[in-house]
Order: C-alpha cells, then structure tokens, then sequence
C-alpha cells in the first residue's frame, strides 16, 4: 500500500509549517511530503518533523524532492 502524501507544490511557504503539522499528526506514518527542489521548503518541513519527534529520510535514490516520514 502506499504511503499517503502531502504535495507542496503551490502551497505558499508562509503556509506549510501549517499544513505540514496537521498532515503528520492525523495521520500514520510512513509518510511522503513532495517538497520540490526547494531547499527552504524542505528546511521549513524538517524544522516541523524535528519539532515533532518525527524521523523522516530526506529524499531517495529516484526522488530528491520528496521527504519520508517514518
């Protein structure tokens, strides 16, 4: 089964700590957020994760804009 997913892409930057925190605690992980290629986007998602206690992988070998949520 795969992973529900979380698609930043259009989503202000002002607003993703927001939709960030309410993906990752309603629901089970594993967990993908599609992030893109933006580097303060991804900060922005992993500042949330860590605030949280979540691990996450930062990409894979196929998806470099794409955080996992464990």
């Amino acid at each position: 089964m795969a992973n529900k997913k979380l698609d930043l892409h259009g989503i202000k930057h002002a607003n993703v700590e927001v939709a960030v925190e309410d993906f990752v605690l309603m629901n089970d992980t594993p967990l993908d957020i599609i992030t893109g290629n933006s580097e303060s986007m991804k900060s922005i998602v992993i500042r949330v994760l860590d605030h949280h206690g979540f691990g996450y992988l930062d990409g894979d070998m196929w998806n470099r804009g794409k955080i996992v949520v464990l």
